[in-house]
Parts: structure tokens; sequence; C-alpha cells
């Protein structure tokens, strides 16, 4: 099979490799997927450059989601071959999606919701999971309750706008220019804010009419969440998903405390499968109702995906890329 493979670390457009392997044999409690399509995103660039916590050692494919058909199935796993599903891959083994066939663990996979063609299913489960965790589980937003969004025309950006709009708060979007701040509005953003513009936590205030955001979803970190927690309303919330920045942000104690805030960590690890059945169904109900829609644009061919991640590398992507036409 053919197969997408990073033999040094670098930049994506450097040390991705085309390669023909023998097809991956699951192991108990895996299975094997015919690759429909694979979602692209930032942890991926991360594990090409050796930076990203779960790199696996050298060669690897990287891929963290997919959608795909049940090819093999290991000891103790009764999904039937043929099951159309999507799935967290098994990238921290070398086997991720950017192939023709990966693995994936049997716990991973769930059905597609209805209405999510191959494409858009790619690119839904870990932005969407993650999103409901954050803004449900550890955010406990509250209806009519202002949301700032960093970095929200980016995969789980876009993921968190259109949740916290479903679930009803009331939604502000910050990016780094104006025509991303018009792709959010599109998604359902009551109010954006380019930060390049100014001062953010003057800009988050006037954007909430002085009142401050109650929670602050940061995929980002750095500069950018210690400015955006400095406008929290009192009780407000900054949960702190990632670091796309390259670093976490610095904030120390004494901020939160004078302010009554919280800092929330968010990791989607650790949660049981009856937990994550939960969430997918919450999930597929609000796709079935029309509150979620994807902004995957076109998908990307497999021939092209080095110069695809590289663009999500440079920072020159709007929306959630998806390899497809595997």
């Amino acid at each position: 099979m053919r197969a997408w493979q990073v033999h040094g670390h670098g930049e994506p457009a450097q040390v991705l490799r085309l390669v023909t392997v023998d097809q991956p044999e699951p192991g108990p409690g895996q299975l094997r997927l015919r690759v429909a399509a694979a979602g692209i995103g930032l942890p991926d660039v991360l594990m090409c450059r050796g930076s990203y916590p779960l790199t696996p050692g050298l060669p690897f494919t990287p891929g963290q989601e997919v959608t795909g058909t049940v090819t093999a199935v290991g000891a103790g796993v009764g999904l039937p071959i043929g099951s159309r599903v999507m799935a967290v891959t098994a990238f921290t083994e070398g086997h991720g999606g950017f192939a023709e066939e990966c693995l994936a663990p049997a716990d991973s996979a769930f059905p597609v919701p209805d209405g999510l063609d191959d494409v858009a299913a790619a690119g839904f489960w870990i932005p969407h999971l993650t999103g409901w965790l954050a803004l449900v589980e550890r955010g406990r937003l509250a209806p009519g309750e202002y949301l700032a969004v960093l970095g929200a025309a980016g995969g789980s950006g876009i993921a968190a706008v259109q949740l916290g709009r479903a679930l009803g708060a009331r939604v502000v979007a910050v990016v780094s220019d104006e025509e991303r701040a018009r792709f959010c509005r599109g998604l359902g953003a009551h109010a954006s804010v380019v930060y390049r513009d100014g001062p953010l936590s003057a800009a988050l205030r006037q954007a909430t009419d002085g009142h401050g955001p109650d929670l602050v979803f940061d995929p980002v970190g750095g500069a950018l969440a210690s400015d955006a927690a400095a406008a929290l309303a009192r009780g407000g919330r900054l949960l702190s998903v990632g670091f796309a920045s390259g670093a976490w942000p610095e904030i120390t104690a004494d901020r939160f405390v004078l302010g009554n805030t919280s800092l929330v960590g968010v990791f989607a690890g650790g949660y049981s499968r009856a937990e994550l059945d939960d969430v997918h169904t919450r999930l597929t109900a609000l796709v079935a109702d029309g509150s979620l829609r994807t902004a995957v644009g076109p998908a990307v061919d497999f021939d092209s995906l080095p110069q695809a991640l590289q663009r999500l590398a440079d920072r020159s992507v709007i929306g959630k890329l998806v390899l497809g036409g595997i």
C-alpha cells in the first residue's frame, strides 16, 4: 500500500516521503481501516518537527483522524468487516491515517453521523469531542454566557464556535485578520475581534458590552491567551486546550485570585467508552438538527499532502483541511 512517512524531523514539505509498505496487521483490540479520508491537523505538523509529545519513532506515518471501512480486526474486536466508522488512529505506533490503510484502537472508532460524508466526518470527531469536553464537561458553559474562542478559524476553533452557538452562548471569534473574522461570522459567531488591531483584553471587553468573556476557549496559548485571561469576567474560566503558538500561557496565580477567575485544563484522554458514547450521541443529535455543519474546504489530493501540511504549518489555511482521494 502507499503511505506518507516521516523519515527525519523538520518541516512537512521537506521530511514527508511517499513510500510503498506492507499493510499493517491489527493487534489485540485494534482494527485496520481502508482510509476514505483523513483529517489534517496541527499535531501532524508538530510530529513532522518532532516536537509533539506523542511523536512516534522514525520512520512513521502521521494522521490522527480518519473515516474508513473496517478491513481486518484483532483479537477481542467484534466490529464487523465492512463497517464504516470515524476513528482516532494508532498514530502513536506510527500507523496514522496518511496512508491507504491504517490501524486504530477499536475503542476509538464510532459510527459516522448521518449527513456527514467521508471528508466531513474525517475532520469531525477530534475537534468536536474536544470542544464538547471543554465547553460542557470542563467549562460548564451556560446559555447566554459570553464565549471567546481563540484561533477561531482553525479546526478546534471552528468546532468551539459552532458548539458555543448551538449551546446558547454569545460567541466572540478571536482571529488574526478580517478575512478570518468574516469566515467565523459566517459560521455563527455573534462578533469577532482581530487581535492584531490593538490590545486584545480591551477589545474583548468592548465585544462583550463591558462584561468580559465568561469562558475563553484557548487552543493557542502564549501571550494571546494571557491577554484574553486579563479580560475574563468575574467567575470566568480560561479553558487551556493547546499551545498552537508554541508555548503555554504564563499567568501567575495572583491574577486568577484577584479576578475570581479560574484556569481549567482540557484533555480529551482518559474518558471511558461509555462517556465517549454519550458525547457521540449528543454531537450526532446536533448534526441531525442542523446545529453543526461542516467547515471543510475541498479535499486535499493524496499526492499533495506535503504542500497542504506545509500551508497549515505556515498559518496560511482558513478552515479545516482533510486529505481525500486516497
